[in-house]
């Protein structure tokens, strides 16, 4: 049987050139992007690339700062400040105060994002980080000079905003300035970034250790006005996007942009990029009314959004909630605050390592087997984490906790390297292409509020005055991986080499996961064809 489904080329209005020339000069910059290999583009797109690397800062700054809550609650001296003292004569911060803020964060984040979206869309990418970056400079001084542990909390409300509005639109930025054959390296930048930022909040609290007090915390809380000076300038400069420029009407600007962001030796118009652009939007415009977030639970789309959401929720399916307490978790499972702190650099490093890894491995490998290899290895090392905390609760035996640090380290490397730069890799390819942005935000938005009930029991099961499980913890994220791998064994195809037109088709069709690799889809004179 032979099913046979028709593309329909939508009338592009509103376009200052003749309409024939215009779907001429858009269907040009297609094939012209089909063309380009990654090598050429690097040399083609070396300014964008430059500016992309520079607003990954942001995401470098982001890092950075919502580790402090983790890498706080491990400081001796901010515990005896805004702790109480537990029976055991040791200062702890209560459980309910750490997993309250971290539910903060994670709620005003939400708005952030939110927000974030409504304003970049009014005012452009450029002007919406400005103005984001210069908040954060009076918002911190109630974080350096909190005289109690509410006013922090103030401060982690009002800082958790404009945390919000970076996740929604800086890896968007990135996207729009790149053509298509380097944005899966550069959306996966985003996970390396994060990385880079987690790495530096550890050096910077260990090496702050043994300040007098409160220096210790202070500093960390000091070097957050470090990061918006830094990259002000840099995004002052940076090109507005230019398909925001196009969406606005102002389409010469655009040209003038991406003429900036190409080198000289561009070979082809930019006029025809400019018009693939424009052309896309026109259509977006015209089916707009014919879309809806309803329609992301309709049809081949329902299977599609909940593939989405799961493959979000997978951050925190593989341990991530785990690993931004990790230094915390060190010092539960018996290490002494600054080998904690030693311990936490050492699994940062893997975990950049890792990022950078994962860019070879994707270039060689399927998606859906990344997936699969990075949730069983997870668990079966969250499983010995597990065992170890077994043997320090029965026996007290202090030197299971190198070896706890030692397999956490190994997980942060495989996270890292299987499961979360190709997060964003998967968000992009698995949804339709009109319904992409509605199935992100609500795939977005689901992830935060499971992260937020992650992040809320996380401490009860570190915090000694009330789960105190320790290393036992490994328990409970490894019965997450194993969910994550059912997950992918049974809803998460291969996309890998799969085109737009070829995703739709096989959804449509409920191609069975398992074949989606194998499947062939032959495009020829505006239809899609496969034999069953």
């Amino acid at each position: 049987m032979e099913k046979t489904i028709s593309i329909e080329k939508p009338v592009v209005t509103g376009a200052e050139t003749n309409p024939s020339q215009y779907l001429e000069d858009a269907e040009a910059a297609v094939a012209w992007e089909h063309s380009l290999t990654p090598r050429r583009a690097l040399r083609l797109y070396s300014r964008a690339v430059k500016f992309a690397a520079f607003v990954s800062l942001i995401l470098v700054m982001e890092g950075f700062d919502t580790k402090v809550l983790g890498s706080l609650y491990a400081v001796p001296a901010f515990k005896r400040d805004f702790g109480q003292l537990t029976s055991k004569g040791k200062y702890e911060v209560s459980a309910p105060w750490q997993s309250g803020m971290s539910g903060i964060q994670g709620v005003t984040m939400i708005g952030g994002m939110f927000l974030g979206g409504y304003v970049t869309e009014k005012f452009g990418f450029r002007k919406t980080m400005m103005w984001t970056l210069l908040s954060i400079a009076p918002i911190n001084f109630a974080f350096f000079f909190a005289p109690s542990i509410e006013v922090l909390a103030v401060a982690v409300f009002l800082f958790s905003i404009p945390l919000g509005i970076f996740q929604t639109i800086t890896t968007v930025y990135v996207t729009e300035i790149m053509p298509s054959c380097l944005r899966p390296y550069l959306t996966s930048c985003y996970s390396l970034s994060w990385a880079f930022g987690q790495l530096l909040n550890a050096v910077v609290f260990r090496g702050t250790l043994t300040l007098p007090s409160p220096w210790t915390y202070r500093v960390p809380f000091a070097l957050q006005w470090f990061w918006p000076v830094l990259i002000i300038g840099g995004i002052y400069l940076a090109p507005e996007s230019p398909w925001w420029l196009v969406r606005q009407g102002r389409v010469e600007e655009a040209e003038a942009i991406v003429a900036n962001l190409t080198t000289d030796d561009l070979d082809i118009e930019v006029k025809k990029i400019v018009a693939l652009m424009a052309f896309t939007t026109e259509h977006e415009r015209s089916v707009h009314d014919g879309t809806s977030y309803i329609a992301c639970f309709k049809g081949a789309n329902l299977r599609r959004t909940v593939i989405v959401m799961g493959v979000y929720i997978m951050q925190v399916l593989s341990g991530a909630p785990l690993r931004a307490w990790m230094t915390y978790f060190f010092l539960q499972g018996g290490l002494a605050a600054d080998q904690s702190f030693n311990m936490t650099i050492v699994v940062l490093c893997l975990s950049v390592a890792g990022v950078l890894g994962a860019w070879v491995v994707l270039t060689f490998v399927g998606r859906r087997r990344m997936y699969l290899a990075g949730n069983l290895v997870g668990m079966l090392l969250f499983i010995a984490i597990g065992c170890m905390g077994i043997g320090i609760k029965t026996s007290g035996a202090s030197n299971l906790a190198w070896g706890i640090g030692s397999l956490l380290a190994i997980d942060g490397f495989v996270a890292n390297l299987l499961i979360l730069p190709i997060t964003f890799v998967l968000v992009s390819e698995i949804p339709s292409s009109l319904l992409r942005t509605k199935s992100v935000v609500l795939a977005r938005n689901t992830y935060s509020v499971v992260n937020i009930v992650a992040g809320t029991i996380t401490p009860y099961m570190l915090n000694p005055t009330a789960w105190n499980w320790g290393a036992l913890t490994g328990f409970f994220w490894a019965g997450a991986a194993l969910i994550g791998f059912v997950f992918t064994f049974t809803m998460i195809p291969e996309s890998k080499g799969k085109t737009v037109a070829e995703m739709d088709y096989l959804f449509e069709q409920k191609t069975p996961v398992r074949k989606f690799k194998k499947a062939q889809v032959s495009l020829s004179n505006g239809d899609i064809e496969q034999s069953i």
